[in-house]
């Protein structure tokens, strides 16, 4: 007898336009197609299912944002569920597949001591487990490099009311009283990223030259505009709908679930404007370093550079070479790459489009210089980026 396709219940918050819940979604899609599942929607799972057994049950196994009700009559049913929402309730009582948020924090803090910063910052939401783990890797990695962290939870929805809003803004105002310049800041979310920023213009304070800001899960409209750009981290979030799918269908075959929660790596940090920075204590270096980091994209060169900031280009050679260990045209070649990285992941362009606006001119000449720093060509860049179940 033929076996029937898999009935799978999905709870995912769908109404909400964020990566975390699409990107989930798709990633359970992809797997259904591979293995021939049935996908059904069903937001209300929790209260659709029957509360005894004996009754007939719609679904073989279940992929929510689970909430105690969810596992309880599951349980009573025999149906698995497997959550993908880290600060569920009920994460104890079933098995979990969730972004590494360690592995999250070590890239923000490790971005952040690479570009020289020595004093940070960290803002996060009450109540929210990713961002709370997050901030807690940012300390101790910067901790253990031997520099302090100034950290402030926010709550979890300022835009609940005007109430939230005001005390939000109050406790960001307050944390930012305390901060020593340059600093790198770590915030959880892109709208607090925002608010942040537009604090930083109050105060007259230069993003990424006086603050410099990774924020959030790359909701790029959010991330992009206005200027500056925020870096942030992309998830991959279809990697976790797509294991979350697996480990249900494994589950579902009768195999016992890992008693510990499943964590995916992210893919990596997608690097904008408000880190586009290196924090020194030379003048005459911070000032190239910002023309550089505006100019990069036009075919600048050292003596442009020496030129912009009223000095001889040995000079400033001779300050490169003492204060951050590299010629200028190598810091100049590094935020090209920087940017070109970002425009290949983020959008299909064509390579002649990238280089002409990342400054390399050429696509051959980008290719050249890809092969020598990164160690691949622009094409092979791109595609280990895009594939969007690499774990």
């Amino acid at each position: 007898m033929e076996q029937q396709p898999r009935r799978v219940a999905l709870m995912l918050d769908l109404q909400w336009p964020y990566k975390r819940h699409a990107g989930i979604f798709v990633g359970t899609q992809q797997y259904a197609q591979e293995h021939g599942w049935i996908s059904i929607i069903d937001e209300f799972v929790h209260n659709t299912l029957p509360t005894r057994r004996g009754v007939t049950v719609l679904y073989d196994g279940i992929i929510a944002r689970a909430n105690h009700q969810l596992v309880a009559r599951a349980a009573r049913l025999g149906i698995p569920v497997v959550n993908i929402w880290q600060s569920s309730p009920a994460r104890h009582l079933v098995p979990g597949v969730y972004p590494d948020s360690k592995a999250v924090g070590g890239l923000v803090a490790e971005h952040l001591l690479a570009r020289g910063f020595r004093n940070f910052a960290s803002l996060t939401a009450f109540n929210n487990i990713d961002q709370e783990l997050e901030m807690r890797e940012v300390v101790r990695v910067v901790h253990d490099a031997g520099f302090p962290c100034l950290s402030q939870r926010i709550p979890q929805n300022p835009w609940q009311d005007r109430g939230h809003w005001r005390k939000t803004q109050r406790l960001i105002a307050k944390w930012m009283d305390g901060w020593m310049h340059p600093i790198g800041v770590y915030i959880g979310g892109e709208g607090a990223g925002r608010m942040v920023v537009q604090e930083c213009h109050r105060r007259g304070w230069r993003v990424p030259a006086d603050v410099a800001i990774i924020a959030g899960k790359n909701e790029e409209h959010l991330c992009e505009h206005p200027r500056p750009s925020l870096t942030s981290i992309e998830i991959g979030y279809e990697r976790i709908g797509y294991e979350a799918a697996r480990l249900l269908d494994q589950w579902m075959q009768g195999d016992a679930p890992p008693s510990d929660p499943i964590r995916v790596l992210p893919k990596g940090l997608v690097v904008r404007q408000s880190t586009d920075f290196l924090a020194v204590d030379n003048d005459l270096v911070a000032a190239a370093l910002q023309f550089i980091s505006a100019n990069s994209h036009r075919p600048i060169r050292p003596d442009d550079v020496a030129k912009a900031i009223g000095v001889e280009t040995r000079t400033l050679q001779n300050y490169f070479r003492r204060v951050i260990d590299r010629p200028i045209a190598a810091e100049i070649r590094r935020l090209r790459i920087e940017r070109a990285k970002r425009e290949l992941v983020q959008r299909d362009r064509q390579l002649s489009v990238i280089a002409r606006d990342t400054g390399f001119g050429e696509s051959i000449r980008m290719c050249e210089v890809f092969r020598r720093e990164v160690g691949m060509t622009p094409s092979e860049y791109r595609e280990q980026r895009q594939d969007r179940h690499r774990t």
